[in-house]
């Protein structure tokens, strides 16, 4: 069958996706059932935080905003000087070269399938394309890269399984290649460089050997966190069973099984179509969140306030945010709004599931503003008396609620058409340099 064989394309080939560093092959693969039930679940006093207690010191709060910016491995290395010389030469991965071309023709075939889904195949994908996008954006991200937040091990648990329904590298190498993106930003050392064009920051950078500076950086990077973390280590030594699991067979078990759904549909749509979306949500945050947009809080960086990655990657967007302000857990400055993902961390929260998130402080945002923005930022104006006056007139509301509805009226600057033509371009560039 064309489906399994599709299947078993994209598994195998992901098993030796991840060649280039030696934590590859710190654990063995086992294929024992995708289980967590050895860890034992914790009460609140259990709730495993995921930084040193060093490093929470840093980041010290009053009423739940952190007044200070604080550095740490998710904060740009300014010592970092990139290698004169010729650049390394590319090498391409014809392996994943074929593996994401067929990935991208089976998701095109799965688009031309959807009028043939049934409402509940179609809701069912909806709900798998949430369940992934979290797995990548409240983990892997929030949780594990930057350690913005804590959360319990049920949460933590649910949010690794969610990961491998995402396949998009286990939790300790997306953490760890994520730390490095931030370190060193737009350098040689930075995985998907976004000033190597549209393309290689897209998608480009999983088709090539990495740079030799990122090879270096990440393996010097401190990672005793996500080593001493449980379920972070069973989901790496048991990750590809739970892909097969997680990202393919339920995803197409579920419709078929219980409302009668081909077993076509429930593999192109749900599965494969799904799976494409969530990462090019996700690639879309490394390549136009770095190149069109605003700059509001620090225009001397690339990365942008892109409205249509915010909604791609359900709260992504907010990027010369989160680049500015890395620990925060929100990744921007209003909370909920656009930001599906600080919502679900939120009800987490109130679930007594989650705690300690990490905010920056107003105070310290108006600052930022007023020193290093791009006067995008327009609604607020600090003056000598210390108090927030609004261009509009509206006095008195909360800067975050006045500041959202110009700040997302701002020009996109990235509509479809011109992500087309600049990764097409891109393309032409990059296979012209090889």
């Amino acid at each position: 069958m064309l489906a399994a064989e599709l299947t078993t394309t994209l598994f195998l080939g992901y098993c030796n996706f991840r060649s280039d560093f030696d934590f590859d092959s710190f654990y063995s693969p086992r294929n024992i059932p995708f289980t967590f039930l050895y860890l034992h679940h914790s009460s609140e006093a259990n709730m495993t935080g995921t930084e040193p207690f060093e490093k929470q010191q840093q980041h010290k709060s009053v009423n739940g905003n952190v007044c200070s910016e604080a550095a740490g491995d998710d904060a740009f290395d300014h010592t970092y000087e990139e290698k004169e010389g010729p650049k390394p030469s590319k090498i391409l991965v014809w392996r994943n070269i074929i593996l994401m071309t067929v990935l991208h023709l089976g998701a095109v075939y799965g688009l031309f399938l959807i009028p043939s889904a049934s409402p509940s195949t179609l809701l069912w994908s909806l709900t798998c394309f949430l369940l992934s996008a979290l797995g990548i954006t409240a983990g892997a991200h929030r949780l594990w890269s930057h350690r913005s937040y804590k959360a319990s091990v049920p949460l933590r648990i649910f949010l690794a399984v969610s990961n491998s329904m995402a396949f998009q590298n286990d939790i300790f190498e997306w953490a760890r290649d994520h730390r490095v993106h931030h370190k060193y930003s737009e350098t040689d050392a930075d995985p998907h460089n976004a000033k190597r064009g549209f393309f290689f920051s897209h998608i480009g950078w999983l088709l090539v050997r990495k740079h030799p500076d990122v090879i270096e950086k990440g393996g010097k990077l401190e990672l005793s966190d996500l080593l001493g973390d449980k379920v972070v280590m069973f989901q790496r030594r048991h990750y590809n069973l739970s892909v097969l699991l997680m990202c393919f067979f339920i995803p197409t078990f579920v419709p078929w099984y219980f409302w009668d759904e081909s077993l076509w549909v429930a593999y192109f749509v749900p599965a494969l179509l799904r799976y494409t979306l969530v990462l090019n949500a996700t690639w879309l945050v490394n390549s136009a969140a770095h190149m069109w947009g605003n700059r509001p809080y620090d225009q001397n960086i690339n990365p942008r306030e892109n409205r249509f990655v915010t909604f791609s990657a359900i709260g992504e967007g907010f990027h010369n945010y989160h680049h500015t302000f890395p620990y925060d857990y929100a990744t921007s400055e209003y909370g909920c709004k656009l930001n599906l993902t600080t919502c679900f961390i939120d009800f987490m929260c109130f679930l007594g599931l989650a705690k300690d998130r990490k905010r920056v402080s107003r105070e310290v945002v108006l600052s930022r503003i007023q020193r290093t923005g791009d006067g995008s930022h327009r609604n607020a104006q600090l003056v000598g008396d210390g108090h927030e006056h609004f261009e509009d007139g509206h006095e008195g509301r909360d800067l975050a609620e006045v500041a959202a509805a110009d700040h997302l009226s701002v020009d996109l600057q990235a509509p479809l058409v011109v992500l087309a033509r600049h990764a097409a371009a891109d393309l032409m560039e990059s296979t012209q340099d090889v």
